[in-house]
């Protein structure tokens, strides 16, 4: 089976093709249809009846999957290995949902949860999904107005967190950030209960905190309960234009049927397996590909609490997948960049037994081609760009290394999958000829697994993703189809600068100048210009190795900008940093660049991962102190 027999039948009838993936779910009652497309974006298997929970443990526990490891936990930040078979896993999440029962949390209430990456974290998600109630799992470390925020508009009954998280070189005390959000959120939760770490414990208000042991103390195993395949498994917080964050909801039976289809076709992951997401259950990676996609497939996942590089060193990716046969793995972009620039030779690569793994899955923002070209060859296994989002659960596009991979061609990510009819438009949403840039779009209904809408907030809904191109879910990327149906993806829609009337993609602009060998990474972001309207500004990571003079590598940069995109781009300032700003999930903070470069007032984003790089780089360009409170 090829990857374009597998579109071909997709295309020739999607119900039908659902219909087939949708056998490798049990399902307790069987649908009505098997797709409604008269509701917002498209509603999969209405009528039916499942419970996710016992999909992703209950029956490989019962199947003779029992012994066989489910969960494998591996802390750089403590030492802690650990492993949970099926059969473990199904006694410590039925007690810990027998636990919320009995406090009273029924199907359809809010829990939400705030935990770093410890094992703790994967039972609450699958307790909550086990007795029918909607998780809303915030990102670990996320500041006090943030939580706020997503308290209010989920409106929990219970709150799941822990006493601290783990950094390099430091501790994030969770419990006084959640106390400070509760003070600032205009609903009060009924219970708290709190994980006690070794490594520092909180003190708890009597009035409302449990202690995590003490919460499930006695309390009886919870069976799994139906619920409706269209009714919501959780809620996952994205960031907002407007600064109130967008509450994505994700229905039950279409997001088990897509994720275990995904997991065999595109990553070819089976039962027995063992596939590993280095991501963190705050993102949408960490809900689909650490806890539920592995799970659903009888596979076993690996959850890790450590960075690629620094804990302790640029090995430790490769020797866990050593360690735990880790068949395919999946991680950012910006952690093999990270990698290469402190192992540019691959040293540790060599040093690690990987004659068991098969493929190394990025995403989360955009591979540039150098970067791909390093772990392909550091790796001998193929290396696979693919683009999805929060709102869509799973890939848009990418490759089918389980069910007949497509050239792979750097830059690009990949040919759309089963499920998404991917257009590139004009802004008066007209189709655009093979390689010129557009808005991407995908033509409505959407496939299982997307987004069923925003919590509360149908208008808002319609108005962010289905109002300016109607007929179409608007991604807010922009980028191309070449000749050949392979996408590649850019930038942000608000990221195409506009320099002399020129739309230009700071994508592209970034891939060439990722091509000098000095450069470990790079951001270009649109600066403001009195004649051009704007101009492209550079901010350029150098490899550890590198000896570059500052400016030698900036006109060298430029030059190779002339040469590979042309005069038009006027690409010609640019700056040295020691590192990008990003998000804890490793996207770039171009706009906050953007900003700083015009030396215009700037907030920190709740989401940052360093908060004094964007002071070096302020200061750096002339702006010092220029932040606001945002």
């Amino acid at each position: 089976m090829t990857y374009a027999d597998v579109r071909q039948r997709w295309r020739q009838d999607p119900e039908a093709f659902w219909a087939e993936a949708a056998a490798g779910i049990d399902w307790v009652e069987p649908w009505t249809s098997v797709l409604d497309a008269t509701q917002g974006a498209g509603r999969w298997f209405p009528g039916a009846r499942l419970n996710t929970c016992y999909n992703a443990i209950d029956r490989h526990a019962d199947g003779g999957r029992g012994d066989q490891p489910a969960l494998l936990f591996e802390s750089t930040m403590t030492g802690r290995q650990e492993s949970y078979t099926y059969s473990e896993l199904r006694t410590t999440v039925a007690r810990l949902a027998g636990a919320m029962q009995r406090s009273g949390v029924e199907p359809g209430d809010r829990v939400l949860i705030y935990m770093p990456m410890v094992p703790e974290a994967a039972f609450a998600i699958l307790a909550c999904a086990r007795i029918g109630a909607v998780h809303s799992v915030v990102f670990g470390g996320f500041a006090a107005r943030e939580v706020a925020t997503r308290i209010d508009d989920a409106t929990p009954k219970l709150i799941i967190s822990a006493s601290c998280g783990l950094e390099p070189g430091r501790k994030v005390f969770y419990k006084p950030l959640l106390d400070d959000a509760i003070d600032l959120a205009s609903h009060t939760p009924e219970r708290h209960v709190v994980l006690q770490r070794e490594e520092q414990a909180a003190e708890l208000n009597r009035d409302i905190d449990l202690e995590w042991h003490e919460f499930q103390d006695g309390a009886e195993p919870a069976d799994c309960v139906p619920v409706a395949a269209t009714d919501p498994l959780y809620l996952l917080y994205t960031s907002g234009t407007t600064g109130q964050p967008k509450g994505i909801v994700r229905d039950n039976g279409g997001h088990a049927v897509a994720l275990h289809w995904s997991m065999k076709a595109i990553y070819d992951i089976d039962a027995g397996d063992t596939f590993w997401a280095a991501s963190d259950i705050g993102w949408v990676v960490g809900h689909s590909y650490i806890i539920y996609a592995p799970l659903l497939r009888g596979a076993t996942t690996v959850m890790f609490e450590g960075k690629p590089v620094g804990t302790p060193d640029a090995g430790v990716f490769w020797r866990i997948i050593e360690r735990h046969r880790v068949k395919a793995l999946f991680t950012a972009p910006t952690a093999i960049r990270a990698i290469r620039r402190e192992d540019p030779d691959g040293e540790f690569v060599k040093a690690s037994d990987l004659s068991h793994f098969t493929g190394l899955f990025v995403a989360g923002e955009r591979c540039d081609p150098p970067t791909l070209k390093w772990a392909g060859e550091q790796l001998g296994v193929p290396v696979i760009d693919h683009w999805w989002q929060t709102e869509t659960g799973w890939s848009v596009a990418g490759n089918t290394l389980g069910a007949g991979l497509v050239d792979i061609r750097p830059g690009s990510a990949g040919k759309p999958m089963p499920g998404w009819d991917v257009q590139v438009v004009d802004p008066e949403g007209q189709p655009v000829p093979a390689g010129d840039t557009g808005a991407i779009v995908v033509r409505l209904p959407l496939g299982p697994g997307a987004l069923a809408g925003l919590w509360q907030a149908e208008e808002r809904f319609q108005q962010a993703y289905l109002t300016t191109f109607p007929g179409y879910y608007e991604t807010g990327d922009a980028g191309y189809l070449d000749e050949d149906g392979y996408l590649y993806v850019m930038t942000r829609t608000d990221d195409i600068i506009n320099v002399a009337g020129h739309r230009l993609s700071t994508g592209a602009i970034e891939e060439v100048i990722a091509l000098h060998p000095a450069v470990a990474e790079c951001a270009v972001t649109g600066i403001k210009d009195k004649l051009k309207g704007q101009l492209p500004m550079g901010f350029i990571c150098t490899q550890a190795d590198s000896s570059a003079n500052p400016q030698t590598l900036i006109d060298e940069c430029v030059a190779l900008v002339r040469q590979h995109v042309g005069a038009v781009a006027a690409f010609k300032r640019a700056v040295v940093v020691k590192r990008l700003p990003k998000t804890r999930s490793g996207k770039i903070l171009r706009g906050t660049l953007a900003k700083i470069a015009d030396g215009e007032p700037y907030s920190v984003p709740a989401t940052i991962d360093d908060p004094e790089i964007l002071n070096e780089i302020s200061t750096q360009l002339g702006h010092p102190g220029n932040t606001n409170d945002g």
